[in-house]
Protein backbone atom coordinates (compact mmCIF):
# COMPACT_ATOMS: atom_id res chain seq x y z
CA UNK A 1 0.00 0.00 0.00
CA UNK A 2 1.55 3.35 -0.82
CA UNK A 3 0.35 6.63 1.02
CA UNK A 4 1.02 10.12 0.22
CA UNK A 5 3.14 12.41 1.31
CA UNK A 6 -0.01 14.24 3.44
CA UNK A 7 -1.06 10.72 4.62
CA UNK A 8 1.73 10.08 6.06
CA UNK A 9 2.16 13.05 7.56
CA UNK A 10 -1.10 12.96 9.20
CA UNK A 11 -0.02 9.37 10.52
CA UNK A 12 3.41 10.30 11.58
CA UNK A 13 1.11 13.46 13.89
CA UNK A 14 -0.86 10.36 15.23
CA UNK A 15 1.34 8.70 16.13
CA UNK A 16 3.12 11.68 18.30
CA UNK A 17 -0.06 11.91 19.91
CA UNK A 18 -0.77 8.05 20.56
CA UNK A 19 2.65 8.03 22.22
CA UNK A 20 2.19 11.33 24.35
CA UNK A 21 -1.32 9.85 25.62
CA UNK A 22 0.41 6.96 26.89
CA UNK A 23 2.72 9.14 28.51
CA UNK A 24 0.34 10.44 29.79
CA UNK A 25 -1.80 8.03 30.93
CA UNK A 26 1.17 6.22 32.32
CA UNK A 27 2.29 9.38 34.49
CA UNK A 28 -1.59 10.35 35.58
CA UNK A 29 -2.03 6.69 36.93
CA UNK A 30 1.06 6.95 39.00
CA UNK A 31 0.02 10.40 40.00
CA UNK A 32 -3.65 9.71 40.95
CA UNK A 33 -4.82 9.23 44.84
CA UNK A 34 -7.84 7.34 43.80
CA UNK A 35 -7.39 4.14 42.85
CA UNK A 36 -10.46 3.45 40.51
CA UNK A 37 -8.79 6.55 38.33
CA UNK A 38 -5.65 4.92 38.48
CA UNK A 39 -7.15 1.78 37.05
CA UNK A 40 -9.31 4.06 34.37
CA UNK A 41 -5.80 5.93 33.15
CA UNK A 42 -3.92 2.40 33.35
CA UNK A 43 -6.75 0.99 31.25
CA UNK A 44 -6.31 4.25 28.53
CA UNK A 45 -3.04 3.87 28.39
CA UNK A 46 -3.28 0.18 27.18
CA UNK A 47 -6.18 1.20 24.39
CA UNK A 48 -3.62 3.97 23.13
CA UNK A 49 -0.94 1.18 23.14
CA UNK A 50 -3.39 -0.40 20.44
CA UNK A 51 -3.90 2.64 18.91
CA UNK A 52 0.11 3.45 18.56
CA UNK A 53 0.47 -0.57 17.13
CA UNK A 54 -2.27 0.27 15.03
CA UNK A 55 -0.94 3.14 13.34
CA UNK A 56 3.04 2.15 13.05
CA UNK A 57 1.45 -0.73 11.09
CA UNK A 58 -0.34 1.57 8.40
CA UNK A 59 2.93 3.57 8.35
CA UNK A 60 4.87 0.41 7.78
CA UNK A 61 2.73 -0.15 4.27
CA UNK A 62 -0.18 -2.64 5.86
CA UNK A 63 -3.70 -1.58 5.31
CA UNK A 64 -4.99 -2.58 9.01
CA UNK A 65 -8.72 -3.33 9.34
CA UNK A 66 -10.90 -2.58 12.09
CA UNK A 67 -14.08 -4.91 13.17
CA UNK A 68 -16.65 -3.88 11.89
CA UNK A 69 -18.92 -2.82 14.36
CA UNK A 70 -18.42 0.37 16.26
CA UNK A 71 -16.78 0.46 19.27
CA UNK A 72 -19.45 0.24 21.71
CA UNK A 73 -19.95 3.10 24.44
CA UNK A 74 -20.69 0.12 27.14
CA UNK A 75 -17.24 0.18 27.96
CA UNK A 76 -17.57 3.85 28.47
CA UNK A 77 -19.93 2.77 31.61
CA UNK A 78 -19.03 3.50 34.74
CA UNK A 79 -20.34 2.65 38.20
CA UNK A 80 -21.15 5.80 39.99
CA UNK A 81 -19.22 5.41 42.90
CA UNK A 82 -17.88 8.76 45.11
CA UNK A 83 -14.04 8.84 45.69
CA UNK A 84 -13.13 8.31 49.27
CA UNK A 85 -9.97 10.94 48.91
CA UNK A 86 -9.12 13.97 50.67
CA UNK A 87 -11.11 17.60 48.98
CA UNK A 88 -7.38 18.19 48.01
CA UNK A 89 -6.58 14.62 46.52
CA UNK A 90 -10.18 15.23 44.82
CA UNK A 91 -9.30 18.15 43.20
CA UNK A 92 -5.32 17.19 42.13
CA UNK A 93 -7.60 14.03 40.82
CA UNK A 94 -9.96 15.87 38.54
CA UNK A 95 -7.18 18.25 37.26
CA UNK A 96 -5.33 15.26 35.72
CA UNK A 97 -8.60 13.80 34.77
CA UNK A 98 -9.33 17.32 32.89
CA UNK A 99 -6.41 17.40 31.59
CA UNK A 100 -7.12 14.19 30.01
CA UNK A 101 -10.56 14.58 28.68
CA UNK A 102 -8.82 17.58 26.51
CA UNK A 103 -6.28 16.04 25.40
CA UNK A 104 -8.96 13.12 24.24
CA UNK A 105 -10.71 15.71 22.61
CA UNK A 106 -7.82 16.95 20.15
CA UNK A 107 -6.97 13.18 19.55
CA UNK A 108 -10.65 12.75 18.33
CA UNK A 109 -10.22 15.93 16.08
CA UNK A 110 -7.01 14.81 14.67
CA UNK A 111 -8.62 11.58 13.84
CA UNK A 112 -11.33 13.04 12.14
CA UNK A 113 -9.24 15.52 9.84
CA UNK A 114 -7.38 12.19 9.12
CA UNK A 115 -10.70 10.11 7.67
CA UNK A 116 -11.06 13.00 5.67
CA UNK A 117 -7.94 13.03 4.15
CA UNK A 118 -7.08 9.28 3.17
CA UNK A 119 -7.89 7.66 0.07
CA UNK A 120 -8.53 3.85 1.10
CA UNK A 121 -11.69 3.21 2.52
CA UNK A 122 -10.12 0.50 4.48
CA UNK A 123 -7.70 2.96 6.50
CA UNK A 124 -10.71 5.94 6.45
CA UNK A 125 -12.90 3.34 8.15
CA UNK A 126 -9.66 2.03 10.71
CA UNK A 127 -9.53 5.94 11.24
CA UNK A 128 -13.48 6.20 12.17
CA UNK A 129 -12.64 3.26 14.45
CA UNK A 130 -10.33 4.92 16.70
CA UNK A 131 -11.65 7.96 16.55
CA UNK A 132 -14.91 6.57 18.47
CA UNK A 133 -12.80 4.73 20.68
CA UNK A 134 -10.93 8.10 21.15
CA UNK A 135 -14.58 9.73 21.70
CA UNK A 136 -15.45 6.52 24.17
CA UNK A 137 -12.33 7.66 26.09
CA UNK A 138 -13.66 10.88 26.40
CA UNK A 139 -16.75 9.97 27.81
CA UNK A 140 -15.42 7.68 30.29
CA UNK A 141 -13.29 10.49 31.74
CA UNK A 142 -16.17 12.62 31.65
CA UNK A 143 -18.41 10.14 33.34
CA UNK A 144 -15.35 9.95 36.54
CA UNK A 145 -15.55 13.69 36.75
CA UNK A 146 -19.15 13.64 36.69
CA UNK A 147 -19.33 11.28 39.42
CA UNK A 148 -17.22 12.96 41.74
CA UNK A 149 -18.56 16.20 41.27
CA UNK A 150 -16.27 17.75 39.38
CA UNK A 151 -16.98 18.76 35.95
Amino acid sequence: MNLTQKETTLLSDLKSQEQLCIEKYGKYAAEAHDPELKSLFEGLKSNEQKHLDTINQILSGSEVRMPSESPSAENAKLQCKMSDCTAEEKQQDGYLCKDALSMEKHVSSVYNTSVFEFSSPILRDTLAHIQKEEQNHGERLYNYLSCNSLY
